[in-house]
């Protein structure tokens, strides 16, 4: 299994304010942006339940980030033992996926706003998925 390959296609990309890393916070709830999420014509169907107020739960390819990277200090914090990056929530891992808790704020078509988004803009979307509540609740 070691030699397969996996193709992963994205369903659309994030259009946000944020351009560079330097700029955006370590996670969303720490200052970032209202942000719109922009699908491809493709998927509309999939988007077809998704309302204001929601929670969902965004997976997204970090295109910009290192995929060589297994230790890190968490947070950039040099005072901080290096730490191995499956223990963080570092962008720089080897298959750098974002995990990102938004609220849908507004849905406009094939576009959704969000809030406390802080991936960059033209991040590649993999996948939405709902946020669940307790097991209890279900």
């Amino acid at each position: 299994m070691a030699d397969a390959q996996h193709v992963l296609r994205p369903v659309g990309w994030v259009e946000s304010p944020l351009t560079e890393r330097a700029d955006a916070p370590k996670q969303g709830d720490e200052g970032a942006p209202d942000a719109w999420l922009a699908f491809d014509p493709g998927v509309h169907d999939a988007m077809r339940d998704l309302r204001p107020g929601a929670e969902v739960l965004l997976l997204t390819w970090l295109d910009r980030a290192r995929r060589d990277v297994l230790a890190v200090h968490p947070r950039g914090d040099l005072s901080r033992p290096e730490t191995g990056v499956f223990s963080t929530r570092s962008p720089d891992r080897p298959n750098p996926i974002g995990l990102h808790r938004v609220e849908i704020i507004a849905v406009d078509g094939l576009r959704i706003r969000v809030r406390h988004l802080e991936a960059l803009d033209g991040t590649p979307i993999l996948d939405v998925k709902p946020v669940l509540g307790r097991l209890s609740e279900r």
